[in-house]
Protein backbone atom coordinates (compact mmCIF):
# COMPACT_ATOMS: atom_id res chain seq x y z
CA UNK A 1 0.00 0.00 0.00
CA UNK A 2 1.48 3.64 -1.37
CA UNK A 3 0.84 4.98 2.89
CA UNK A 4 -2.80 6.29 5.14
CA UNK A 5 -4.94 7.75 2.63
CA UNK A 6 -7.45 7.92 5.85
CA UNK A 7 -7.07 8.03 9.18
CA UNK A 8 -9.95 8.18 11.81
CA UNK A 9 -9.10 8.26 16.00
CA UNK A 10 -12.14 7.90 18.17
CA UNK A 11 -14.53 9.17 16.20
CA UNK A 12 -18.09 9.41 17.63
CA UNK A 13 -21.48 10.33 17.05
CA UNK A 14 -24.67 10.77 18.96
CA UNK A 15 -27.96 12.23 18.36
CA UNK A 16 -30.37 13.94 20.43
CA UNK A 17 -29.88 14.66 24.44
CA UNK A 18 -30.49 13.02 27.69
CA UNK A 19 -32.17 10.19 27.95
CA UNK A 20 -33.33 10.75 23.92
CA UNK A 21 -29.73 10.28 23.47
CA UNK A 22 -28.74 7.66 20.54
CA UNK A 23 -25.32 6.79 19.79
CA UNK A 24 -24.75 6.23 16.31
CA UNK A 25 -20.82 6.11 16.31
CA UNK A 26 -18.85 5.05 19.34
CA UNK A 27 -15.10 5.79 19.47
CA UNK A 28 -14.48 4.14 16.18
CA UNK A 29 -10.64 4.56 14.93
CA UNK A 30 -8.84 2.89 11.67
CA UNK A 31 -6.58 3.70 8.69
CA UNK A 32 -7.14 2.79 5.05
CA UNK A 33 -4.47 3.56 2.63
CA UNK A 34 -4.18 4.52 -1.12
CA UNK A 35 -3.92 1.85 -3.14
CA UNK A 36 -7.34 0.24 -1.18
CA UNK A 37 -10.21 -0.61 -1.57
CA UNK A 38 -11.89 -1.10 1.90
CA UNK A 39 -15.67 -2.43 2.15
CA UNK A 40 -17.85 -1.26 5.35
CA UNK A 41 -20.21 -3.67 6.11
CA UNK A 42 -22.86 -4.33 8.80
CA UNK A 43 -26.88 -4.56 9.03
CA UNK A 44 -29.09 -0.97 9.06
CA UNK A 45 -28.66 1.01 11.52
CA UNK A 46 -24.96 -0.08 12.55
CA UNK A 47 -23.27 3.30 11.60
CA UNK A 48 -22.35 2.91 8.58
CA UNK A 49 -23.42 6.04 6.77
CA UNK A 50 -23.05 8.03 9.87
CA UNK A 51 -19.35 6.75 9.75
CA UNK A 52 -18.39 8.15 6.29
CA UNK A 53 -20.88 11.66 6.60
CA UNK A 54 -17.87 12.25 9.17
CA UNK A 55 -15.06 11.03 7.31
CA UNK A 56 -16.24 12.98 4.33
CA UNK A 57 -16.76 16.36 5.99
CA UNK A 58 -20.88 16.29 6.50
CA UNK A 59 -21.53 15.51 9.33
CA UNK A 60 -19.49 16.85 12.58
CA UNK A 61 -18.35 14.47 15.16
CA UNK A 62 -18.93 14.97 18.76
CA UNK A 63 -15.90 13.63 19.71
CA UNK A 64 -12.80 12.59 17.45
CA UNK A 65 -10.42 13.59 14.55
CA UNK A 66 -10.12 12.49 10.88
CA UNK A 67 -7.64 13.13 9.06
CA UNK A 68 -8.46 12.86 4.71
CA UNK A 69 -5.57 12.73 1.74
CA UNK A 70 -3.54 14.92 4.40
CA UNK A 71 -6.18 17.35 5.78
CA UNK A 72 -8.06 17.66 9.21
CA UNK A 73 -10.99 17.89 8.18
CA UNK A 74 -13.12 19.15 10.70
CA UNK A 75 -10.30 21.72 11.55
CA UNK A 76 -11.13 23.40 7.98
CA UNK A 77 -13.89 26.39 8.16
CA UNK A 78 -17.38 25.21 6.22
CA UNK A 79 -15.93 27.02 2.84
CA UNK A 80 -12.43 25.09 3.23
CA UNK A 81 -14.85 21.78 3.99
CA UNK A 82 -17.21 22.51 1.09
CA UNK A 83 -13.92 22.76 -0.90
CA UNK A 84 -12.46 19.70 -0.03
CA UNK A 85 -15.82 17.74 -0.60
CA UNK A 86 -15.71 19.03 -4.56
CA UNK A 87 -11.20 18.30 -4.64
CA UNK A 88 -10.87 15.31 -2.95
CA UNK A 89 -13.79 12.93 -2.19
CA UNK A 90 -15.61 11.40 -4.98
CA UNK A 91 -19.03 9.66 -4.77
CA UNK A 92 -21.49 7.18 -6.33
CA UNK A 93 -24.85 6.92 -4.89
CA UNK A 94 -26.89 3.40 -5.09
CA UNK A 95 -29.16 5.02 -7.42
CA UNK A 96 -26.98 6.86 -9.98
CA UNK A 97 -28.47 10.32 -8.74
CA UNK A 98 -28.19 11.36 -12.62
CA UNK A 99 -30.45 14.25 -13.83
CA UNK A 100 -33.06 12.86 -16.63
CA UNK A 101 -33.57 15.96 -18.75
CA UNK A 102 -29.14 16.37 -18.86
CA UNK A 103 -27.70 14.29 -21.54
CA UNK A 104 -24.46 11.76 -20.21
CA UNK A 105 -22.11 13.89 -21.01
CA UNK A 106 -23.80 16.84 -19.48
CA UNK A 107 -24.00 14.66 -15.99
CA UNK A 108 -20.30 14.12 -16.39
CA UNK A 109 -19.71 17.33 -16.83
CA UNK A 110 -21.47 18.54 -13.66
CA UNK A 111 -18.65 18.58 -11.02
CA UNK A 112 -16.70 21.03 -13.20
CA UNK A 113 -19.40 23.28 -13.85
CA UNK A 114 -19.30 24.16 -10.15
CA UNK A 115 -15.72 24.72 -10.30
CA UNK A 116 -16.39 27.19 -12.51
CA UNK A 117 -14.30 25.60 -15.52
CA UNK A 118 -15.83 26.60 -18.97
CA UNK A 119 -18.58 24.86 -20.63
CA UNK A 120 -16.78 24.09 -23.27
CA UNK A 121 -13.54 22.87 -21.34
CA UNK A 122 -16.31 21.09 -18.57
CA UNK A 123 -17.58 18.73 -21.82
CA UNK A 124 -14.86 18.06 -23.42
CA UNK A 125 -13.38 16.66 -20.17
CA UNK A 126 -16.08 14.38 -19.52
CA UNK A 127 -16.24 13.14 -23.23
CA UNK A 128 -13.36 11.81 -22.26
CA UNK A 129 -14.46 10.57 -19.15
CA UNK A 130 -17.14 8.17 -21.05
CA UNK A 131 -14.41 7.00 -23.24
CA UNK A 132 -12.12 5.93 -19.78
CA UNK A 133 -15.44 4.10 -18.92
CA UNK A 134 -16.41 2.84 -22.43
CA UNK A 135 -19.35 5.23 -22.79
CA UNK A 136 -18.17 7.40 -26.22
CA UNK A 137 -20.89 6.35 -28.03
CA UNK A 138 -23.45 6.96 -25.35
CA UNK A 139 -22.47 10.40 -24.96
CA UNK A 140 -25.15 12.76 -26.51
CA UNK A 141 -28.37 10.46 -25.21
CA UNK A 142 -30.60 10.55 -22.03
CA UNK A 143 -29.61 8.31 -18.93
CA UNK A 144 -33.23 7.20 -19.16
CA UNK A 145 -32.36 5.30 -22.20
CA UNK A 146 -29.19 3.38 -20.46
CA UNK A 147 -29.15 -0.11 -18.88
CA UNK A 148 -28.11 0.30 -15.14
CA UNK A 149 -24.87 -1.40 -15.48
CA UNK A 150 -24.25 1.90 -17.93
CA UNK A 151 -25.76 4.64 -15.54
CA UNK A 152 -23.49 3.17 -13.00
CA UNK A 153 -20.66 4.04 -14.65
CA UNK A 154 -21.59 6.93 -15.92
CA UNK A 155 -22.32 7.62 -12.05
CA UNK A 156 -18.27 6.35 -11.76
CA UNK A 157 -17.17 8.67 -14.71
CA UNK A 158 -18.94 11.76 -13.14
CA UNK A 159 -17.20 11.09 -9.48
CA UNK A 160 -13.73 10.31 -11.41
CA UNK A 161 -13.87 13.95 -13.39
CA UNK A 162 -12.03 15.98 -10.71
CA UNK A 163 -9.55 13.14 -9.98
CA UNK A 164 -10.43 12.61 -6.17
CA UNK A 165 -7.95 10.86 -4.28
CA UNK A 166 -10.70 9.36 -2.40
CA UNK A 167 -13.87 7.37 -3.47
CA UNK A 168 -17.07 6.79 -1.87
CA UNK A 169 -19.36 4.15 -2.92
CA UNK A 170 -22.71 3.51 -1.42
CA UNK A 171 -24.20 0.03 -2.36
CA UNK A 172 -22.53 0.01 -5.78
CA UNK A 173 -24.06 -3.09 -7.11
CA UNK A 174 -27.55 -3.19 -5.18
CA UNK A 175 -29.79 -2.64 -8.35
CA UNK A 176 -27.66 -4.12 -10.21
CA UNK A 177 -27.74 -7.98 -11.37
CA UNK A 178 -25.35 -10.28 -9.97
CA UNK A 179 -23.38 -10.36 -13.52
CA UNK A 180 -23.61 -6.56 -14.46
CA UNK A 181 -22.35 -5.75 -10.56
CA UNK A 182 -19.45 -8.21 -10.76
CA UNK A 183 -18.54 -6.70 -14.22
CA UNK A 184 -18.97 -2.88 -12.35
CA UNK A 185 -16.62 -3.79 -9.69
CA UNK A 186 -14.05 -5.75 -12.13
CA UNK A 187 -14.06 -2.46 -14.17
CA UNK A 188 -13.37 -0.57 -10.81
CA UNK A 189 -10.49 -2.54 -9.47
CA UNK A 190 -8.93 -2.93 -13.69
CA UNK A 191 -9.45 1.04 -14.27
CA UNK A 192 -10.32 3.55 -11.28
CA UNK A 193 -7.96 1.99 -8.28
CA UNK A 194 -4.75 2.78 -8.25
CA UNK A 195 -1.64 4.07 -5.37
CA UNK A 196 -3.06 7.66 -5.34
CA UNK A 197 -6.71 7.03 -4.75
CA UNK A 198 -8.52 5.13 -1.79
CA UNK A 199 -11.75 3.69 -2.47
CA UNK A 200 -14.60 3.26 0.59
CA UNK A 201 -17.70 0.73 -0.18
CA UNK A 202 -20.70 0.50 1.97
CA UNK A 203 -22.42 -3.15 0.69
CA UNK A 204 -24.57 -5.56 1.84
CA UNK A 205 -23.61 -7.44 -1.31
CA UNK A 206 -21.56 -10.70 -0.33
CA UNK A 207 -21.56 -11.18 -3.89
CA UNK A 208 -18.55 -8.81 -4.40
CA UNK A 209 -16.88 -8.87 -1.10
CA UNK A 210 -14.52 -10.96 -3.31
CA UNK A 211 -13.30 -7.85 -4.99
CA UNK A 212 -12.45 -5.98 -1.04
CA UNK A 213 -8.75 -5.68 0.32
CA UNK A 214 -10.14 -5.62 3.24
CA UNK A 215 -13.68 -5.92 4.54
CA UNK A 216 -14.81 -3.80 8.02
CA UNK A 217 -17.42 -4.95 9.82
CA UNK A 218 -19.72 -2.81 11.80
CA UNK A 219 -22.55 -3.68 14.58
CA UNK A 220 -24.52 -0.65 16.78
CA UNK A 221 -21.82 1.74 16.35
CA UNK A 222 -18.76 -0.17 16.64
CA UNK A 223 -16.15 -2.05 14.00
CA UNK A 224 -16.51 -5.60 15.24
CA UNK A 225 -13.71 -7.25 12.78
CA UNK A 226 -11.71 -6.64 10.02
CA UNK A 227 -10.68 -9.32 7.86
CA UNK A 228 -8.56 -9.32 5.02
CA UNK A 229 -10.60 -9.85 1.49
CA UNK A 230 -9.78 -11.74 -0.94
CA UNK A 231 -8.17 -9.13 -3.61
CA UNK A 232 -5.97 -8.20 -0.88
Amino acid sequence: MAGAAITATGLTKWFGEGDARTLAVAGVSFEANFGEMLFLVGPSGSGKTTLLSMISGVLRPNEGRVVVAGLDVWSLDDNQRADFRLHKVGFVFQDYHLFPRLTTTENVAIPLILRRHAWSEAMAQARGELDVVGLASRAEIAPGKLSGGEQQRVAIARALITRPEILIFDEPTASLDGDTGKRIMSFVVEHVLNEHRCILIVSHDERIFSFADRVMRMEDGHVVATERGAHA
